[in-house]
């Protein structure tokens, strides 16, 4: 005789199937290795915000920074995969993973990918003094006086020394480049003349070439930056198949459970579609993701970090 689930039955394994996907009243912490009042920093706050009404839970943004993001990342590497601790991070990571031959953790077994939040640009800008107004401007005056012209980065290994050397690759020009350490350094220095060349991201740049005190050329994104319409993509500028957004996304520590490491993809993904939260990254400079798997966004880190790896090797960069 065929024998049914009883009510009892079914009510405990919904029960079970419901804690397997829920949070306790512990908050959850969101790992930024970035300094608080950053770009990232603020995009986590706006992201945290909308998860915690989403799953009903605190989450808590904790500021990491140091080596490169690398600090916080092992530090949510190394942290217990119950969905309380998670990392929110830029394709730094992948860059770093490239770069380094010693690095504290396995990105492939460590950190397990949870979804894409946004996109950044980043957009070539040249001193006004240089006396050039587009990129093949730029690329045909570095090649008349190679090793001359010079490029600034936030450091060494940093996206901005990484896309600047891609750039170069692709353009077959010997630009120098001069590492600072970090962002406003690099970006003071440029203003003052001191270097010709950044690829800085979109949004930092934005005033300085709005006020005149930086020119650009061409942004990294496969369209135009709204906030700058009339600056060219890569490839309007005539540097073909060159699209290097920046990423931002959520990973958990390695042990997370199927059905917790689903439930936080599906409810990042939810507020992604809501329009608070996309009009938010917009007014960063940000292209908000499309819902994205956990296998979706590991596919792509497999992709983003073989480019970066190739790059390495064929140029022979150090982080160092």
């Amino acid at each position: 005789m065929k024998k049914f689930p009883t009510l009892l039955t079914c009510t405990a394994a919904l029960l079970v199937s419901f804690q397997a996907h829920a949070w306790t009243n512990k908050p959850v912490k969101m790992l930024v290795p970035a300094p608080a009042g950053g770009t990232m920093d603020i995009v986590a706050r706006l992201v945290g915000q909308q998860l915690s009404a989403d799953i009903g839970q605190a989450v808590i943004v904790e500021n990491k920074p140091g080596a490169g993001g690398m600090i916080g990342a092992d530090t949510v590497a190394k942290a217990q995969g119950d969905g309380y601790t998670l990392l929110f991070t830029t394709s730094a990571l992948t860059m770093n993973t490239a770069l380094r031959s010693n690095m504290p953790f396995d990105l492939k077994t460590d950190l397990i990918p949870i979804a894409i939040e946004a996109y950044s640009p980043s957009v070539i800008v040249v001193h006004p003094m240089l006396g050039v107004k587009t990129l093949q401007e730029l690329i045909n005056l570095a090649k008349q006086q190679p090793g001359k012209l010079t490029y600034a980065s936030a450091g060494n290994g940093t996206p901005a020394h990484l896309i600047a050397e891609l750039f170069k690759a692709s353009t077959a020009v010997d630009i120098v480049h001069v590492p600072y350490k970090g962002g406003p350094p690099a970006m003071v220095d440029q203003i003052a003349g001191r270097v010709d060349v950044q690829v800085s991201n979109a949004m930092g740049a934005l005033q300085q070439v709005k006020d005149g005190k930086l020119l650009a050329l061409a942004v990294t994104s496969p369209e135009r930056f709204e906030q700058l319409p009339d600056v060219p993509t890569m490839a309007q500028a005539g540097v073909a198949n060159f699209e290097t957004d920046q990423w931002l996304g959520f990973f958990a520590p390695k042990g997370i459970s199927p059905n917790v490491l689903k439930r936080l993809s599906d409810e990042i993904n939810q507020a992604l579609a809501t329009a608070t939260l996309r009009d938010a990254l917009k007014s960063k400079g940000m292209r908000a993701a499309t819902p994205s798997t956990p296998n979706a966004f590991r596919d792509y880190l497999d992709t983003d970090l073989q480019r970066w790896t190739a790059l390495v090797k064929r140029l022979n960069i150090s982080a160092e």
